[in-house]
């Protein structure tokens, strides 16, 4: 008699996807009395093929993906900010070639770099606008695309892992300092992304070269509706790295409060709207519950900004870092009803500006810090 198992919510804590984890667990099942065979020459022969198949759909893809991302549009009509844009490659840590943009001021002396993480499923692209508002201030602005989102390679959505995605974000970090010397540098991440700034700054070579960091809706505290999922999760995610789970697209939880910003987001095809892969999934619980563990160890200057009525994130999270860290300098602040995609909110102009003036705040402390050590 077959057992029934009861479907156990996980959500992405970046997302908004819900997974149905234990939906056709019956897949995965094998009987213990009988042991697989041994792979024939022609089921090796066949997996080839399906192996070379896949790795030329994904080729495709990633290929597909990259022009639309070098079509978009990376200057905002009629604001007035004159700004000098490109679009690069960078071959990360372990040699995939990530989509890369950048904006800089024409004119004026540059106050700083900040560098944008973007969140799971999204791209760089979407950051135009809080790139050209930073230019305005002039501050220099580079994004880079994880691999499988945007322009970079990979499976559109799949995250190996999101240890590969802080050592990119490392190593793009570093070129930025090489091409820029003596410029303050400062990382930006929302939601996941903040989740790898945030470990990213844990490195002390990696804190050294930052000024700062800030993080939007960090996915610091990611926990599955049932303490059994954290047990299979990692199984599954060797097992069926790349499955999906069907319809957990389809109940997503809203990240913004402006109508517009929610159909723009969901109509542009580089954003990921399918169902969360298993390894995605388990890589954001495994890296928010390594962060909750060491937010005594935070030493890096933060800013943390989170929207009280985030349903994605949890903003108590976001507080509870704020109290832990052990930074020196570090600030927070939660907005009122506002949800998870901040820089999306139909105040974003307002939310932009409390960055931008943070910025300018920690720069002017370490000013005052250069002139009393010189007294």
């Amino acid at each position: 008699m077959e057992s029934s198992l009861p479907v156990e919510e996980l959500t992405s804590g970046a997302s908004g996807r819900i997974i149905p984890l234990f939906k056709n667990l019956r897949r995965f099942s094998t009987s213990p009395s009988s042991p697989p065979p041994s792979p024939s020459a022609a089921t090796t022969t066949v997996l080839g093929k399906r192996r070379k198949f896949a790795l030329r759909r994904d080729e495709e893809d990633t290929q597909r993906r990259r022009a639309l991302a070098e079509a978009l549009d990376m200057v905002v009509e009629n604001d007035g900010v004159s700004c000098r844009w490109n679009t690069s490659l960078f071959f990360g840590a372990r040699r995939n070639a990530l989509f890369c943009r950048s904006w800089f001021p024409v004119a004026d002396e540059l106050r700083g770099i900040i560098i944008i993480i973007h969140g799971l499923n999204e791209h760089s692209g979407r950051y135009a606008h809080f790139a050209r508002q930073l230019n305005s201030c002039n501050f220099g602005v580079y994004a880079m695309d994880w691999i499988g989102h945007g322009g970079s390679d990979g499976l559109h959505g799949y995250v190996p892992s999101l240890d590969h995605v802080v050592a990119d974000t490392g190593a793009f970090l570093e070129k930025v300092k090489f091409e820029n010397p003596g410029i303050p540098c400062f990382l930006f991440g929302h939601s996941t992304g903040g989740a790898v700034v945030l470990k990213a700054a844990s490195y002390p070579h990696i804190e050294n070269m930052l000024e700062g960091i800030i993080l939007t809706s960090p996915a610091l505290r990611v926990k599955p509706a049932n303490p059994i999922v954290s047990a299979v999760a990692p199984i599954f995610s060797l097992v069926a790295p790349r499955y999906q789970f069907k319809g957990s697209h389809k109940r997503g939880i809203p990240v913004s409060r402006d109508p517009a910003a929610l159909v723009a987001k969901y109509s542009d095809p580089l954003v990921y709207t399918g169902p969360l892969r298993v390894r995605t999934g388990h890589e954001i619980l495994r890296i928010s519950s390594y962060l909750m563990r060491n937010f005594k160890s935070v030493t890096v200057p933060f800013l943390v900004l989170h929207g009280s009525a985030d349903r994605v994130t949890d903003p108590l999270a976001s507080q509870d870092l704020y109290n832990e860290a052990a930074s020196e300098f570090k600030d927070i602040k939660l907005y009122d009803g506002f949800l998870h995609d901040l820089l999306f909110e139909p105040e974003r102009e307002e939310i932009a500006q409390d960055i931008i003036d943070w910025m300018h705040k920690k720069l002017d402390s370490g000013n005052l810090e250069n002139v009393y050590s010189q007294c």
